[in-house]
């Protein structure tokens, strides 16, 4: 991690008529035709000449040189710190590790406790700034990617306000006292140290400081208020719930020891369900809310790593600090380090007489008592709606993808449209996540993946399908990728058009302007309106990421390409009746057959290629 980040370019501010022209481009085929003309006038307003947009333009131009990144506080404030809704399902993705057989309870804390040797073995590289340099890769592979995310993991919490949240990192970490992990077990916490006299704790000693937590636990006559429930709460309810448990000093120096602790592991009772990979994905995601884990977890701290009592393990990460890729070379490195070699316990007489762990005190009077009632009903509720399908799709992988001479993530989001214009006979706002981190801070900018190449794709496998020749669809299709390739390229080059409409708009904002009528416009409202929610998290070890849709008649779609199969975690509400998550993945399996047996077509030079997307490929299971 030798590159500083002033090494790296600033993020730019694209032209402004570029960023229009897109934007118009970008949502001319989602509308009404009628609705379309009322906004051109307006943008084209907007960028005339001496226009408001100039005039925001300058303003942002000259907010790039006086900071180091000129949208990184809008875009922090927009995508997470002024959200109001609950961490759980509609912020916090999950990494959900493989199914581990653990014998007894005893094995699963030799288990944990070998995590936790990982984590601090992880945290140590970071804190000598010893990571390797992260380089891109797919698309304009090779370029430096800043690292500061890194930073941020086991140093961050996220506080709840009344209006919006407040992000806190402690930059000095090492000054700031004893080093402590937060271990949460039977919906109690405890203090677990992991240096004494000096000197981290061994293996052998954490797993000796892990038994005794679990007996504390165990300990009914000492249990107190399962009051983690209340972090799963809207984030103006625990902000209320928060200030009246502060009133008390014994609850503000808990809260303290909570907010300064490196991560938390979540020690969770067995679920008693089918371990399958949608179940595991759905309690990483809730808990299985207060009938099972749910309460066992503390929402604003970045990393809580679980391990299940019945083996059901993985990590849940608080957004706000870093991205996904951080989260999965963190899990990644750990999951080596605990299948890595024989495990490193220590003989018993290097083992130290440690202090006994303590547990984090709680008073609570009957109003608190209540609010921890009312954020249980609220955490079900979200737990009942949540509507989970994870599907790994075997008929093919990236290396298919690539003999076709196609990016595989390319390909992937055009497959998705298809799969959802089979659902609903039309495409909506799309959002891709794109890193930005080849710029100092970088965190991400969006791929609006539902072009106007893509439309005419998945008309032409569908509703046209009649209309068309084999080798003219295939065109269709190598344009679709081209063009959501090309989206990707100017994303991941700062030249996307989302954070700079957000930032024109914060900045008249801040020029206490009336909001220009661009912003108003229902075209931009419901372009940010992203029915669609999707990301690649790729892995190297076994494992996959997922997470809820960001509006309820939404899907949040990660997927995780291998060589010869992609892993589809899909989501959505079933409250909702437009989404179902098991529909949308038969709609995707079916696509992406038709788009084998598509290539296969252009690649026997029309003559018909043996088996069909009837009777080939898998048939569809659910959860594995």
């Amino acid at each position: 991690m030798t590159l500083c980040r002033q090494a790296l370019p600033k993020v730019p501010v694209p032209p402004l008529k570029q960023t229009l022209d897109t934007y118009l481009r970008s949502v001319q085929h989602l509308i009404p035709e009628e609705q379309f003309k009322k906004t051109k006038a307006i943008v084209e307003k907007f960028g005339a000449p001496g226009g408001v947009g100039e005039a925001l333009q300058k303003k942002l131009l000259e907010r790039r040189d006086k900071t180091s990144n000129w949208v990184y506080d809008y875009w922090l404030e927009d995508m997470y710190l002024n959200n109001r809704l609950a961490l759980p399902v509609n912020s916090s993705p999950v990494m959900v590790f493989p199914k581990q057989n653990f014998r007894d309870h005893k094995d699963a804390l030799r288990f944990a406790s070998r995590l936790v040797r990982g984590v601090l073995d992880y945290k140590a590289l970071i804190d000598a700034r010893a990571l390797p340099l992260d380089f891109a890769r797919g698309q304009l592979a090779g370029t430096p990617l800043c690292m500061e995310q890194y930073y941020r993991l086991f140093t961050s919490y996220r506080y709840p306000g009344l209006k919006s949240d407040t992000l806190k990192v402690k930059m000095d970490a090492a000054s700031s006292g004893p080093e402590h992990i937060i271990v949460a077990c039977k919906n109690q916490f405890f203090i677990l140290d992991v240096v004494a006299n000096g000197k981290q704790l061994n293996e052998t000693e954490i797993l000796s400081q892990l038994e005794k937590i679990w007996k504390m636990g165990e300990n009914a006559e000492e249990r107190l208020p399962s009051l983690g429930i209340l972090t799963s709460d809207g984030r103006t309810e625990w902000a209320q719930a928060r200030e009246a448990l502060s009133k008390d000093q014994t609850n503000r120096d808990s809260l303290a020891l909570m907010e300064n602790c490196l991560c938390l592991l979540c020690l969770d009772e067995p679920s008693s369900l089918e371990p399958r990979d949608t179940t595991r994905a759905l309690l990483m995601l809730h808990g299985g809310g207060r009938e099972k884990n749910g309460a066992n977890r503390w929402y604003d701290k970045s990393m809580q790593f679980v391990v299940g009592m019945d083996g059901i393990c993985g990590v849940v990460c608080e957004h706000s600090p870093f991205e996904g890729i951080v989260l999965v070379q963190c899990s990644e490195y750990v999951m080596k380090y605990i299948t890595g070699g024989p495990s490193k316990m220590a003989t018993a007489s290097s083992v130290r007489e440690l202090p006994p762990p303590r547990r984090l005190l709680w008073k609570c009077n009957p109003h608190v008592l209540g609010l921890i009632t009312a954020s249980g009903d609220r955490l079900q509720r979200l737990v009942n709606n949540l509507d989970m399908d994870v599907f790994t799709f075997k008929g093919y992988g990236k290396e298919f993808i690539k003999k076709q001479k196609m990016s595989p993530d390319a390909f992937i989001q055009v497959a998705l449209q298809l799969a959802f214009y089979k659902c609903n006979r039309r495409l909506v706002s799309t959002y891709e996540s794109a890193s930005i981190r080849r710029f100092q801070e970088g965190r991400v900018d969006n791929i609006r993946s539902a072009t106007p190449e893509a439309l005419a794709f998945v008309r032409s496998m569908t509703d046209e399908r009649a209309n068309f020749t084999d080798s003219e669809i295939i065109k269709r299709l190598r344009d679709a990728i081209n063009a959501q390739t090309n989206y990707t390229i100017a994303a991941i080059t700062g030249m996307g058009i989302d954070n700079h409409l957000l930032g024109l708009l914060r900045t008249a904002r801040e020029l206490n302007m009336e909001r220009p009528a661009i912003f108003c416009d229902e075209t931009y409202l419901t372009s940010n309106q992203f029915i669609l929610s999707t990301s690649q998290v790729p892995t190297t070890v076994e494992m996959f990421c997922c997470y809820g849709p960001v509006v309820p008649n939404g899907y949040g779609a990660c997927y995780n390409p291998q060589s010869d199969y992609i892993i589809f975690c899909v989501a959505s509400f079933w409250e909702n009746t437009q989404t179902s998550s098991a529909v949308f993945v038969k709609a995707l399996n079916e696509g992406l057959l038709e788009m084998r047996d598509l290539c296969n077509v252009g690649n026997t030079a029309g003559t018909k290629a043996a088996g069909t997307s009837q009777g080939t490929g898998p048939a569809r299971k659910s959860g594995k």
